[in-house]
């Protein structure tokens, strides 16, 4: 695959929305091109090259040499694209088209100090499609609207292969992919790469409580929703991995979980920091989160332990077909001989929906997000398949804040003023609490931006300062203290709930609001 076939690939597939036309573009993709060509294309959608990283600031020195500077940041504001602007403002030079393999070959093994003379001189030899293409692939940022798993189950339809096979083994793979692309060949598959596989879970839809009362309480168990990280731990044949529920291999940063996996099987749980009988908020476990080695300090002041939901396998016997009960049984079973920092999940006694809406409106714990509803004869389904399970999480908390700062956005959103920074008042003064670019509808986003365009009071780069006049009202579902913000509070999952024409600046809340849901439990203290 040249770089041209690629850039191609990139931009029919960001301005083709439909999923099915997606899937049939890299099927034909994956069909017309030979090895390495398209095992580096599968890899480069999924996220799985390993490219030395190019960073912004590396591109606008290399821009900003060739390029008048102001001119340069007068279309970066216009275009909101940072590999766009430059793709459509780099001077031209002689064209030439290198096979995808060349280009990531030497982006992932040039030595950091050559990369800016090697990305200059691509970039000298590109046309604009080439060079938007060149860097995106070299940022890491494609956005052309394909998931790792679209992206994966494009590569079933076309090999004729079981998606669910695809992802037990897709952790032990590597660019660019040969061994699987010889099973879709006709190959065997590669049996090396599924020790301790991965097996797809199970996913839960979300429901309220209009939604279940057309369903028996009978039917169904329930339990908490902690908020963790959903994983899944397995051991076979003395091999123990920890996964993420993306097949994400997560074992590295929580060794002390590993060391309390002694079992023979495949079990599904939340990842949680466990002192004692004590479950510690979500901020803490996500000091744990992406790190390649955890220190011995690190291990005593944040332990780790699972809560365990389900079992798919048990001491070599799968049992992801028998009904929900028959393993909740199973699992009880297990657990009873495991470390007391992994223990089950304990489910909730319940009559009626309404019995349940009370529990979920009054957790013991601030740690707790909902409840979680399974069928009792339900199987474990790969995926998310509605109907078994179901998540009723509790009502997201809301504030009115104050619009402090807008960015324009990224793709599709180019054109638009669609990140947003709010705030609430600390006084006389507006504190930034948050940053949201997602809630609002397309008309909302359009309203938006008018009033940033008609109301921008300063500017700071690619960032507008805005006149503080529009009150918005954010939902977010949980909030942690933090030092790393001036306010002292960082919100999690934060979005703007609706537009508050009616509301003047001057009624937005105030800082105590927030620091009082954190002063309700002691410590650093997530309230999702």
């Amino acid at each position: 695959m040249s770089l041209t076939a690629f850039a191609t690939l990139l931009e029919r597939l960001a301005f083709t929305p439909q999923r099915l036309g997606k899937e049939r573009l890299l099927a034909a993709a994956f069909a017309g091109q030979p090895d390495p060509e398209r095992g580096l294309m599968l890899a480069a959608l999924t996220g799985d090259l390993k490219l030395r990283q190019v960073t912004p600031s590396l591109l606008r020195g290399l821009t900003e040499a060739r390029v008048d500077p102001v001119l340069f940041a007068a279309s970066y504001d216009f275009v909101g694209d940072l590999a766009e602007t430059i793709a459509l403002i780099w001077p031209e030079g002689t064209r030439s088209d290198p096979p995808l393999s060349e280009v990531v070959h030497e982006l992932s093994t040039t030595p950091k100090a050559r990369l800016p003379a090697l990305i200059a001189a691509r970039l000298d030899s590109l046309g604009p499609s080439e060079r938007y293409a060149y860097l995106k692939l070299a940022t890491g940022a494609l956005r052309v609207g394909v998931s790792a798993r679209l992206a994966r189950s494009a590569f079933a339809g076309w090999a004729g292969l079981p998606l669910t096979e695809i992802e037990e083994i897709w952790h032990a793979l590597s660019p660019p992919y040969t061994e699987l692309f010889a099973w879709a060949a006709g190959a065997s598959r590669p049996e090396a790469a599924a020790r301790a596989p991965f097996r797809p879970v199970m996913l839960s839809t979300p429901t309220d409580l209009d939604q279940l009362s057309a369903l028996d309480p009978a039917d169904f168990a329930a339990e908490w929703k902690w908020d963790g990280i959903r994983v899944q731990a397995v051991v076979e044949a003395g091999t123990r991995r920890l996964y993420s529920r993306t097949g994400e291999d997560i074992g590295a940063a929580f060794p002390d979980v590993l060391a309390l996996m002694d079992f023979e099987g495949v079990l599904d749980g939340e990842l949680l920091v466990r002192r004692g009988d004590g479950i510690a908020p979500f901020g803490e476990l996500q000091q744990r989160l992406n790190r390649k080695t955890v220190t011995p300090a690190m291990l005593r002041s944040h332990p780790a332990g699972l809560r365990l939901y389900d079992v798919l396998i048990w001491q070599g016997q799968d049992l992801r077909d028998r009904p929900y009960d028959a393993r909740r049984a199973v699992l009880a079973g297990a657990v009873a001989g495991l470390d007391p920092r992994i223990d089950l999940s304990p489910q909730l006694e319940f009559s009626s929906w309404d019995d349940l809406a009370a529990l979920r409106a009054a957790p013991p714990l601030a740690v707790i997000e909902g409840v979680m509803l399974k069928r009792r004869d339900s199987p474990y389904l790969a995926g998310r398949v509605r109907g078994p399970w179901f998540k009723w999480k509790r009502d997201p908390f809301l504030i009115d804040a104050v619009l402090m700062y807008a960015q324009r956005g990224h793709g599709k959103r180019s054109g638009y003023y669609s990140d947003f920074t709010f705030g609430v008042w600390n006084g006389d003064e507006l504190v930034p609490v948050g940053k949201a670019y997602f809630g609002f509808t397309d008309e909302e986003l359009k309203e938006l931006d008018r009033f940033v365009r008609n109301n921008t009071v300063d500017r700071f780069g690619s960032v507008r300062a805005v006149a503080r006049t529009r009150v918005v009202e954010v939902a977010f579902e949980g909030l942690n203290r933090s030092t790393r913000h001036k306010s002292g509070v960082a919100m999690r999952f934060p979005r703007i709930n609706r537009i508050r024409p009616d509301k003047p600046a001057s009624e937005a809340d105030h800082l105590a609001t927030l620091q009082a849901m954190l002063d309700r439990a002691p410590g650093e203290v997530d309230e999702g």
